[in-house]
């Protein structure tokens, strides 16, 4: 077997359809984040705004016969690759069929890069995922059945949070106004309302405002269009007594929906719109192919009571012998040396700086 390499707007028909292909009846890769259509929207997004498109190639492994039986999309900058799209990507995994891996070594030479990054590598993928230095949960609802099925599945699981928000929706009819629901809203104005929401949101909690880079915009407006049936986004949104209380866009893959940019008035926040709008969401998805609701990472206490699934992520990188691997393993060494430490809050420090240069190099 070979590795080819291949600019993503280059890539033929013939290869997004089988990439496509390989994700069908396989859950976990399914995320729209795992499309072809992601990775060639991230580039044209960069390539609208002045970005080198081609630093955004897919590795396909190649069976003697040619045809195409693994796809891993990477973003090639100088001698390191990161993934496509970072730090707007929830998702990094090889697409293939079950058991097929792509030989780690070859594939550092095929992308010509002496190391390469990965934030949220899916721990069942079989080529990276060993060699991740780290690991977190992503928080999954899975609704098989419809969503009556998962209300009875959670209320015996011994959680009350469906509970909480009818009684909270019925509070908030009573003082404010109906809630009104919408999904695969054309709003604009409902847009532009979620990015400066979620804008300020990072202004205040002293993050980085990634919306101020224009593939970030450029990307998120071109998704926000896409009506794709199989790929593109979704905006959602409440309102309580005819003003807009909470306003998510999604990404939608075949058959998951994976939670993106959320954002609520916060003038409203008592009444938990943002968990309102989830259930909406949730309820809206009988009778569509919609079956998985993807919460993505991060220990929050909504997404530990919504999901009743999960998926581990690693992060961590592969690498050669060179000094790009040598400082990224001085770095991942001082991380777990002061993780190790009992120093509180300080030894949190090397990890979040370590996730804030990753995500200045992502936006660059």
């Amino acid at each position: 077997m070979k590795i080819e390499v291949v600019p993503a707007l280059e890539l033929s028909l013939t290869d997004i359809d089988r990439w496509s292909s390989l994700q069908v009846g396989q859950a976990r890769l399914d995320s729209p984040f795992l499309s072809p259509r992601w990775t060639q929207a991230v580039a044209r997004a960069r390539a609208a705004t002045g970005k080198k498109a081609g630093e955004i190639k897919v590795a396909i492994l190649r069976a003697e016969d040619g045809q195409a039986i693994g796809f891993l999309p990477a973003r090639v900058r100088a001698d390191v690759g990161m993934p496509v799209g970072a730090p707007m990507c929830d998702y990094q995994a090889l697409v293939s069929a079950p058991g097929v891996a792509m030989d780690p070594r070859q594939l550092l030479t095929a992308l010509h890069v002496h190391r390469l990054d990965f934030c949220h590598m899916q721990a069942d993928d079989e080529t990276l995922a060993r060699h991740g230095r780290g690991q977190t949960e992503s928080w999954i609802v899975e609704i098989p059945d419809g969503y009556a099925a998962y209300e009875a599945g959670r209320r015996a699981a011994g959680s009350g949070v469906l509970k909480d928000i009818d009684k909270k929706r019925r509070k908030v009819e009573r003082e404010v106004g109906p809630a009104v629901f919408t999904a695969m809203s054309e709003s604009r104005a409902d847009f532009d309302q979620l990015i400066a929401w979620k804008r300020a949101q990072l202004i205040a909690t002293g993050q980085t405002d990634y919306f101020r880079t224009p593939w970030v915009m450029d990307l998120v407006n071109a998704l926000f269009a896409t009506r794709d049936p199989v790929f593109g986004g979704g905006l959602y949104t409440l309102h309580l007594g005819g003003k807009l209380a909470a306003v998510h866009l999604h990404l939608r893959g075949a058959h998951t929906v994976h939670g993106w940019l959320i954002a609520h008035n916060a003038a409203l926040e008592r009444y938990s719109p943002g968990l309102m709008l989830f259930q909406d969401i949730l309820r809206s998805m009988d009778g569509t192919p919609y079956d998985r609701l993807d919460l993505g990472a991060g220990d929050y206490r909504f997404k530990r009571e919504l999901s009743n699934a999960q998926q581990t992520v690693v992060f961590g990188f592969l690498g050669s012998p060179s000094p790009a691997t040598f400082v990224r393993q001085a770095a991942y060494g001082v991380r777990h040396m002061a993780e190790s430490l009992p120093l509180g809050r300080m030894s949190e420090l090397p990890g979040k700086a370590m996730r804030r240069l990753d995500l200045l190099r992502g936006l660059h």
